[in-house]
């Protein structure tokens, strides 16, 4: 389940992009979802767990990828932590989603992202409730971002 709290709390992990930096697992980059993963958001392929190749600057090492892609990989392999995923564009929300359909994730958003126009189930923590459309989500998120 995708488990969402809105607005600005402490004990989070807000600069993914530095926290990636310095704690990242070169393995991480050689699983199939994060390969699948920086292809889709970044369009680009990775080549080794050191070396993936972008279409706009070339053969770059893991911690250039894109802010976004970097928070999904922490999402996807750091079970302990609380992320920022407001450093995440709408192109990652469909990832969001499925990783919450496979298992227990909690981010915190700072704005109102957009999950798309199709149906869906994502836990709200600030209220403990439960929403199945944007329409929904953006009645109780507008409370906090």
């Amino acid at each position: 389940m995708l488990n969402i709290i809105f607005g600005k709390i402490d004990d989070v992990i807000f600069n993914t992009s530095l926290y990636f930096k310095n704690t990242y697992k070169p393995e991480w980059i050689l699983s199939e979802r994060s390969k699948t993963m920086i292809m889709d958001v970044d369009s680009s392929k990775v080549l080794s767990q050191g070396a993936i190749e972008s279409p706009v600057l070339g053969i770059i090492p893991p911690t250039s990828l894109s802010g976004g892609v970097k928070t999904l990989i922490l999402i996807d392999n750091v079970e302990d932590e609380l992320f920022n995923a407001s450093n995440c564009g709408d192109n990652c929300a469909k990832w969001l989603l499925r990783l919450g359909e496979e298992k227990d994730i909690t981010i915190n958003l700072r704005h109102i992202m957009d999950f798309g126009d199709g149906s869906f189930k994502i836990h709200i923590v600030n209220t403990d409730d439960y929403v199945n459309n944007m329409e929904e989500l953006v009645v109780i998120a507008g409370r906090y971002v």
